[in-house]
């Protein structure tokens, strides 16, 4: 758990920069203009088929046609959000992640040395890759959801897992061989989730929710270059004036 807490604290200090609030503000700005204009065009479209599907069919079927309609609003908005959220990540993971592990591993972890493949195709490639997963995952066990509890607790271990899949591996690309990498996953990887649960739990804020996805980049970076340190026995991590 310090690992998580001080990926974190590092990340926070870090907002103190003006430069790092820009590279936040950039997917969640970008990702929010291009689907609200989408939606401004398919929204209606989107709450017409949405109201075609149960469990909104049944709730017509009852005779309270306001809260079906209702219900395929909200739904119509929470998805264009997720998209956008999506999008968001994807943009970070290609675009920002290259530039935070240039800035804060030369400023802060200049003793890792850089001993990975730093290649944008690769990280596009692993952006991808995790978003096909989320959305097969996220699509797959929807049906999941009307069981009571599950309509919370699948969302959120789903942005958790894109979270850990996106940014895990990009944060650790050019510092990381390949062989480093696949230890650190298998050390780290409940607690990567677990990283990856307390940012998707944030990314559920309307709004202040897109933010998270540039942020979680700036978070997994901290974590695995000080876990790649530490792995290389190079490391004296120093919190609240503790030497660990």
């Amino acid at each position: 758990m310090i690992e998580i807490f001080n990926a974190l604290m590092r990340s926070l200090n870090n907002l103190q920069d003006r430069g790092i609030w820009l590279r936040l503000a950039g997917p969640a700005v970008v990702a929010l203009v291009v689907w609200l204009a989408l939606a401004f065009f398919a929204l209606d479209w989107l709450v017409a088929e949405l109201m075609q599907l149960p469990p909104l069919t049944w709730i017509v079927g009852w005779g309270v046609l306001w809260l079906a309609k209702l219900f395929a609003w909200i739904g119509g908005w929470l998805a264009v959000f997720a998209l956008a959220y999506l999008t968001a990540i994807l943009l970070a993971g290609i675009f920002i992640v290259p530039l935070l592990v240039n800035e804060i591993g030369a400023r802060e972890y200049p003793d890792v040395a850089r001993m990975g493949e730093d290649s944008l195709v690769a990280s596009t490639a692993n952006s991808l890759f995790a978003a096909l997963g989320f959305l097969v995952g996220w699509i797959g066990t929807m049906p999941l959801w009307l069981i009571p509890g599950m309509g919370l607790i699948l969302p959120i271990y789903w942005l958790a897992w894109l979270n850990r899949r996106t940014f895990a591996y990009d944060a650790l690309a050019a510092h990381a061989t390949k062989s480093e990498w696949r230890i650190l996953f298998e050390k780290h990887r409940g607690k990567m989730l677990l990283l990856g649960i307390a940012l998707g739990l944030l990314g559920h804020v309307p709004f202040l929710g897109l933010l998270v996805p540039a942020f979680a980049a700036l978070v997994y970076v901290h974590y695995g270059l000080e876990a790649l340190r530490r792995e290389r026995d190079g490391a004296i991590v120093v919190i609240e004036g503790e030497v660990l």
